[in-house]
């Protein structure tokens, strides 16, 4: 039984020495089938009654259940701390990430906000202006309309005073001839 065991570890040894890289640690399920192994062989190479080959296979089964149990059982306690911290990670995150999205949502409601402010006053202003441009145009239209009317009076004046000089040119004129008359 000790003469497989021993070959079994130098042809371990030998393995590791014959391989270039260092040899990565043996996963759980890699540990329990090497564990199997050595115990099937253990137990194939004693020469002992059947009922103690029986009881050792059924202690050797018992063992190896054991083992497997309690590897899986830690595999399964360090995943679900892994993502037990993973989630406790991504929580945080996600808060830390809807905060500033409320923020930033915040803020882009103030910036709309005061871009509907700004754009109502601009509104406000333009129609104003054109208001007053408007007003300023009927108030133009009226001068216009005023100075037309000035300039058609002062045609008007200038040929009165015209037909008033020549009306006194002869009014003169009569009054010459009259006083010749009269003498």
């Amino acid at each position: 039984m000790s003469s497989l065991y021993t070959r079994s570890k130098e042809f371990t040894r030998s393995r590791k020495s014959q391989s270039d890289s260092p040899p990565a640690s043996p996963s759980p399920i890699a540990k329990t089938l090497r564990h199997e192994r050595l115990s099937r062989l253990e137990s194939g190479g004693s020469s002992l009654t059947s009922t103690d080959t029986y009881s050792d296979r059924a202690s050797a089964k018992a063992r190896r259940e054991a083992r497997i149990a309690s590897l899986t059982s830690r595999v399964e306690e360090d995943s679900q701390r892994d993502y037990k911290k993973l989630y406790e990670s991504a929580l945080t995150e996600n808060q830390k990430l809807k905060t500033k999205l409320q923020e930033a949502q915040q803020e882009l409601a103030d910036v709309k906000s005061k871009l509907e402010k700004v754009a109502q006053q601009k509104q406000e202003k333009t129609s104003d202006r054109s208001t007053m441009l408007e007003m300023e145009k009927r108030e133009r239209r009226a001068l216009e309309r005023k100075m037309s009317e000035m300039e058609e009076e002062m045609k008007v004046l200038t040929e009165l005073k015209s037909d008033n000089q020549r009306l006194k040119d002869e009014n003169g004129a009569l009054i010459r001839v009259i006083s010749k008359l009269s003498k």
